[in-house]
Parts: C-alpha cells; structure tokens; sequence
C-alpha cells in the first residue's frame, strides 16, 4: 500500500498542473458515474493539493473536494502535454487536464467527490492521527493516541493504525523501529514515551526525502532483506506476519530491542 510519502510526493507532481487552474475533469470509469463529476466541477479552480497520512485531497473552488485513497492497487501518475501514457486508458478513473499537463488517477479504489464539511467531519477523516509528515508534527497528539491504545499491542502493529499516527505503512514501520533500535514485537505499554517518540524521529526525515525526491526504495535499510546480514550488527534479518492483517514485519533479533 502506498505510504505518506508516496502520497504526499504525488501531491507535489500534482500541484503545478491543476493549482490555480481550471482544469478539464473526465471521470471515465464507470463507478464515477459518467459526466456528473464533470457537470460539478466544471469552471470551478483547482484552490489547493494538499495530503494528509495516505489521503489525497484536490480542494475547488466553491466548497467541493476530490478525496482519494489508494489502498493496494490505485496510483497517481502525472504527464507533459501530449505525452503517452504508460499503462492502459481502461485502467484511468480520474483525469485532469490543463495547459500544463495530465493528471491521472488509475485503478481507484476509493475515489469520492465531497463538500469541504465533508472532509472535516467524516468520521474515516477526523478519526486520523497526527501526519508525520505535517510541517510541525504534534507529538503529544501522537502519545496521547498511543496511550489510549491496548497496551499488549505490539508497537509495530500501534504504529500502522492511522488513528495514531497518520502515513506510516508496513515499509515504515519497520525502517523506523530498526533505525530507533526498537522490536516491532515489544507491547506498547513496555515502550517510553522517549521510544516512541525515537522511532518518530528516526522516521520523519527519511520520509521527507522519500516525500521530495520519490526515491523511497533507496532509503530501505532492512524491508524486504529478509535472512541478510543486519547494516548493524551482521545477524540475519528476520520476518513474520504481524497483526490482525498479517502484514509482514522485518527486524533484527539482534540489535533490536
């Protein structure tokens, strides 16, 4: 699943072409309902590209917003005028079009037009945690969050429930709890508030630069290495399926603790 940076990233992409622009809007797949999303946002300024956590928010003028989340399968893709897609039209849901280039959104999944009181007071919306990558992070927000969780949680599991914190997929979890020398495994309510917050820390810039340059798979140090040797200490790195969705954890047995 695409994390906060991956989002935030295609924000950035996205924000030259249709910021302060009118643009042209078609909704070709079927589940938008032909040309209703058109009819309403037709004239109507692209007035911010903003993010949250994994949620992609383009805010028009006059009170409506475009909400996306990718889930595992959607993506944002951004193209120069007249330049050829690269995958197929039939997988497009969402297209922009301005003088300054395409953007599209393929293979959905949750694609919805709301009222701007709509995006503050859906409960998906306002249940979200402090993003990790908002300008000024709210750290007391995050613990406070945490706090309230199960204290036999693991912290890895903690970490990935967006009502804590907002952006931190599998891929994150784990770079961030290796980088804080923190398992994955040890119960919420057995990690300081000074661990917790370590891992955060530890986290934040990396996704930054993922965020900027759209380079996140360069900035791996153990996801995905399952069995080699740990950057830190030589033991193998280790994994297993974590929480109620058994998303796989990566982590080393060694100098995590």
């Amino acid at each position: 699943m695409p994390e906060g940076d991956t989002i935030h990233h295609a924000a950035r992409r996205i924000r030259p072409i249709v910021e302060g622009r009118v643009p042209e809007i078609d909704t070709p797949h079927p589940r938008l309902g032909g040309d209703r999303w058109a009819g309403r946002l037709a004239g109507r300024e692209v007035a911010a590209v903003d993010a949250h956590g994994k949620h992609l928010f383009l805010r028009f003028d006059g009170g409506l917003a475009i909400h996306s989340h990718l889930r595992m399968t959607g993506s944002w893709r951004t193209y120069r005028p007249g330049q050829p897609w690269r995958r197929a039209r039939r997988r497009a849901w969402l297209v922009l079009r301005t003088e300054g280039g395409e953007v599209v959104q393929f293979d959905g999944p949750v694609l919805e037009l709301l009222t701007e009181s709509r995006t503050r007071f859906d409960r998906r919306l306002a249940q979200l945690g402090p993003d990790i990558l908002a300008p000024s992070f709210d750290e007391h927000g995050f613990l406070r969050r945490l706090r309230e969780d199960d204290p036999t949680r693991p912290i890895g599991d903690a970490l990935l429930d967006q009502r804590t914190v907002a952006g931190i997929g599998n891929l994150w979890k784990a770079e961030g709890c290796f980088a804080a020398g923190l398992d994955p495994w040890r119960p919420t309510g057995r990690v300081s508030d000074e661990e917790a917050l370590a891992v955060v820390h530890a986290t934040r810039p990396r996704m930054q630069q993922s965020a900027r340059e759209g380079m996140q798979d360069r900035l791996k140090l153990i996801y995905g290495r399952a069995g080699r040797p740990c950057p830190r200490c030589g033991e193998p790195i280790a994994q297993a399926g974590q929480g109620d969705d058994n998303r796989t954890t990566f982590w080393c047995e060694g100098c995590q603790r």
